[in-house]
């Protein structure tokens, strides 16, 4: 069991964020523990032949298949979302004796050869890491990060709509099977504890990220802020090829543009995203959102200064609809 004990001003700073740099880190994990026929195959047989060579085998060093992942890899995002590029500067400022602690703990738990190297010299470690952390992140990550940001985009909507209509044990009810709130902590159903006892006063921070799934991970040692990772909703969708509906009955009811419109929004996407997607001007997209809209197929809620749409229940059966109809001619 991990529990992570909470005062009042903690309660009253749990927040949430979004990091490309924790999916970058689970995602090297999830690379050694997901088959093609997990939620993450499609994903897995697209970045393999990629990502091969010596910065993936450092970060197999430091990201082990199970147990401890060297916490200061894993900087908490001080906004609810950032950069790859934050967190990997906020990686490289890490204090030389921290990274030489957690190191040492890693290969204590974890022998690796070429951890000791990287204990002796923490500099020449951080500087090695987060090299091998930006290569890796534009070969297997940034490709698909707007369609996982959308995603985890549309958790968070749902997760604060929970917040505002049940509070803080609503919202921990419905995060995560094995996560429970008791009022002074946060118990997380795991057959591991983790060492250290988090700083009061720097609340707790919820992530949700793709690649943690089936479970989470937590960071709960000083000087970190108390972390939690959970899987995200709708996960099983996010590797999903899109429907093809140029030539279906729907685009012969809507028009081509409108049914690729539908068919593209599997996932909350800004009208830019939307744009660069299909290929049109943003002007023009909008005037096709806005007819969408009024008939009902599709909706929008602002995130933000963005402003995110996605199907509607009518709009799913629209597409679902075209997909018999499209056989059978």
């Amino acid at each position: 069991m991990i529990t992570i004990r909470l005062n009042a001003g903690d309660v009253g700073r749990i927040r949430f964020a979004l990091s490309p740099v924790w999916e970058t880190m689970t995602s090297v994990r999830a690379l050694s523990n997901n088959t093609a026929q997990s939620v993450h195959g499609p994903w897995l047989q697209k970045v393999r032949p990629t990502i091969a060579g010596d910065d993936l085998t450092l970060l197999r060093a430091l990201i082990p298949p199970y147990g401890y992942i060297p916490d200061f890899m894993t900087p908490a995002p001080p906004r609810r979302s950032t950069s790859f590029e934050s967190g990997l500067a906020a990686i490289a400022a890490t204090p030389h004796e921290i990274v030489t602690d957690e190191l040492g703990r890693l290969h204590h738990d974890t022998p690796h050869p070429l951890l000791p190297e990287l204990i002796a010299n923490p500099a020449k470690a951080l500087e090695l890491i987060t090299s091998a952390l930006e290569t890796y992140w534009r070969r297997a990550i940034e490709p698909e990060w707007r369609r996982m940001r959308s995603l985890l985009q549309e958790d968070l909507a749902f997760r604060l709509d929970e917040l505002a209509s049940g509070g803080i044990e609503r919202l921990f009810r419905n995060l995560h099977p094995s996560i429970s709130y008791r009022g002074d902590r946060v118990e997380i159903d795991r057959p591991y504890t983790c060492d250290g006892e988090p700083m009061a006063g720097q609340g707790l921070l919820l992530v949700p990220c793709v690649f943690t799934w089936p479970a989470g991970l937590a960071v709960t040692g000083a000087p970190h802020v108390p972390t939690i990772t959970y899987p995200p909703r709708g996960l099983g969708r996010l590797w999903e090829d899109r429907q093809d509906t140029t030539d279906s009955p729907l685009a012969d009811l809507v028009g081509r543009t409108r049914a690729a419109i539908v068919s593209h929004l599997d996932l909350p996407m800004s009208t830019t995203h939307l744009a660069h997607q299909l290929g049109v001007s943003a002007p023009t997209l909008s005037v096709h959102l806005s007819i969408l809209r009024n008939a009902g197929v599709v909706t929008s809620h602002r995130d933000g200064r963005t402003v995110l749409y996605h199907r509607t229940p009518l709009g799913h059966q629209l597409l679902a609809a075209a997909t018999p109809l499209a056989t059978s001619a």
